[in-house]
């Protein structure tokens, strides 16, 4: 088994920016580059009984996630999974509506929680089998790194908090934080507890031959500064700590979705090596953060949609404000699952990836 201390001799594109390098052009990879856009991954989808199912079949997702390496190239795979598997593995009943999304039982007691998070690397080994089936897949181009992930603990627990109820993923996720106002000492334990279930899953994909890992906190937004400070910001230095005391070494990328007013404290404060920017996150502000560490992001996936002129600006807007300094190309949320291929292919030709 590959080692979380193991790095390429010739390291990618990607590890020589999260080393704080520039190299001859940005690496590019894209949020949820292997899904609904793909006609392979819809037919291999079709293949499944369900989602959850579909993810923990580690050839399956081990498909679905060369599928957009074999057609576009792009710098970096990402395993296909989901963040809403550490609350199964901390005994959550998760299932997905067709049409509706996740949905998600009642939330286990934080004891009971507490109790098997030091095993929730274990409970999802499928994961784990899957990234080694990318990474063999991998091997003969170095240059193209794997990426594995987790969900933050805030961002898995308003789904935990909330999953019972049509409200989730929806506004502001008012139920969650409407807990954390009135109930601190539950959500302050569920994080508690989140933080070193994500911790043991995050090294148990190290291990299994991630060479990145990423952290995507998708509802960091909306938050006053006293609620950042406690839901994102501590849990994330604690996730990060907790992770390095377990003796992982491979580089960390942070996504404090929707915080571009925090996003250089963060980057100053959090322990990541590069920081992923939001769709919203103005290119000043970009500049910024990348003086402090490198920086992700964020072309925005609308544009993508849409394609023609408007793209190439745009692109060319991002490597003039960025393309001088450590910068990973991306995407500023998910890809869309009605974005054409030909877009794909046309903002990696634009950059120079193709």
């Amino acid at each position: 088994m590959i080692q979380s201390s193991s790095r390429p001799a010739n390291p990618s594109r990607l590890l020589q920016v999260l080393d704080g390098r520039t190299p001859d052009r940005p690496p590019v990879w894209f949020m949820r580059q292997a899904g609904r856009y793909l006609s392979e991954y819809r037919a291999l989808r079709a293949e499944a009984p369900d989602f959850i199912a579909f993810c923990l079949n580690p050839e399956m997702a081990a498909e679905a996630t060369m599928q957009p390496m074999r057609r576009f190239g792009f710098d970096a795979a990402i395993v296909f999974a989901d963040i809403l598997l550490i609350p199964r593995a901390l005994g959550q009943d998760v299932w997905f509506e067709t049409g509706e999304g996740p949905r998600l039982g009642e939330m286990p007691s934080v004891g009971r929680m507490r109790e098997l998070a030091d095993g929730a690397g274990d409970h999802l080994h499928q994961v784990g089998q899957t990234l080694s089936l990318v990474r063999a897949a991998l091997e003969p181009e170095p240059e193209r790194a794997l990426i594995g992930f987790a969900g933050a603990p805030w961002t898995v627990a308003t789904y935990m908090l909330d999953g019972h109820h049509n409200t989730i993923g929806k506004g502001e996720r008012a139920t969650a934080r409407s807990y954390a106002y009135a109930e601190p000492d539950k959500v302050d334990g569920t994080l508690e507890v989140l933080v070193e279930a994500t911790a043991r899953y995050l090294k148990m994909q190290a291990d299994a031959g991630a060479q990145v890992l990423k952290i995507f906190e998708s509802w960091a937004e909306g938050l006053p500064d006293d609620l950042f400070d406690r839901l994102v910001l501590r849990p994330h230095q604690a996730l990060v700590a907790r992770v390095r005391e377990l003796g992982v070494t491979v580089p960390l990328i942070g996504f404090p979705r929707g915080s571009a007013a925090h996003a250089e404290r963060y980057a100053a404060e959090v322990d990541v090596q590069a920081v992923a920017l939001d769709t919203a996150c103005p290119l000043e502000v970009g500049k910024r953060v990348q003086a402090i560490k490198p920086i992700q992001g964020n072309l925005d996936p609308l544009l993508l949609r849409v394609g023609g002129a408007a793209l190439d600006r745009r692109v060319d807007q991002l490597v003039e404000a960025w393309g001088q300094g450590p910068w990973i190309f991306n995407l500023g949320h998910g890809i869309l699952p009605d974005v054409p291929v030909a877009h794909v292919e046309q903002v990696l030709k634009r950059i120079g990836a193709q």
